[in-house]
């Protein structure tokens, strides 16, 4: 269900259950975690789904057995977000729930203009895993992070747009070569190039003077 196409130091990771919405089984997120610890010498990865939504979150028969508040999705986030090279994000359509953790560790994002995005649980008596309210705030604020955790709303991707939760809304025809075309360059740069760079990125700006300065 978790499928991996490597092409030259790019690989594309696909969620491939889309009779199930692309619902992440326990099994699924240990594959996503070990294929992205895997990565760590791609010099890119993009992350899609299959068929008409993304990830409908965690599969719900999963989620009332444990997967809920399973650390696996915080091992997968954490994967993610330490891949040295840039990570992209192709929504081809819907994220919901927990499988917003995966998308919001990822570098950019980018979606069709079908998508909407929602974390619903709260409402289903659950905790969001715990980088990801931080991640979201980083990207849209704690007010609109808030409107969503906690006033439940679905955003569409003008809306998300908007916010910055995604960076681009993409044709669904374009949306994989509009992924590849991102990460172009990164792929065909220096890898330790590529990697300082995205750890400039993260780094916060020092705004002291420098030594010898008042």
């Amino acid at each position: 269900m978790i499928e991996v196409a490597r092409e030259e130091d790019v690989w594309t990771v696909t969620l491939n259950r889309p009779d199930k919405a692309n619902a992440l089984t326990e099994e699924m997120l240990r594959d996503l975690t070990r294929v992205m610890r895997e990565a760590q010498q791609a010099r890119a990865v993009i992350l899609t789904g299959a068929g008409k939504v993304f990830s409908a979150g965690a599969d719900l028969e999963a989620a009332r057995a444990g997967l809920a508040t399973s650390s696996t999705w915080e091992e997968l986030s954490a994967a993610v977000a330490s891949l040295p090279g840039l990570t992209v994000t192709a929504l081809n359509g819907t994220l919901a729930g927990g499988a917003m953790g995966m998308a919001l560790a990822c570098d950019m994002r980018i979606a069709v203009p079908s998508a909407r995005f929602f974390y619903p649980v709260m409402k289903l008596g659950f905790l969001p895993q715990p980088s990801d309210p931080p991640r979201m705030a980083a990207l849209i604020g704690p007010a609109r992070t808030k409107l969503i955790l906690m006033g439940g709303q679905k955003i569409d991707a003008e809306n998300a747009l908007r916010f910055g939760l995604i960076d681009r809304i993409v044709p669904a025809e374009q949306l994989l070569a509009e992924a590849q075309e991102l990460v172009a360059d990164t792929r065909a740069a220096e890898p330790d190039f590529a990697r300082q760079i995205k750890d400039m990125c993260h780094s916060p700006l020092s705004l002291a003077p420098p030594a010898g300065h008042f």
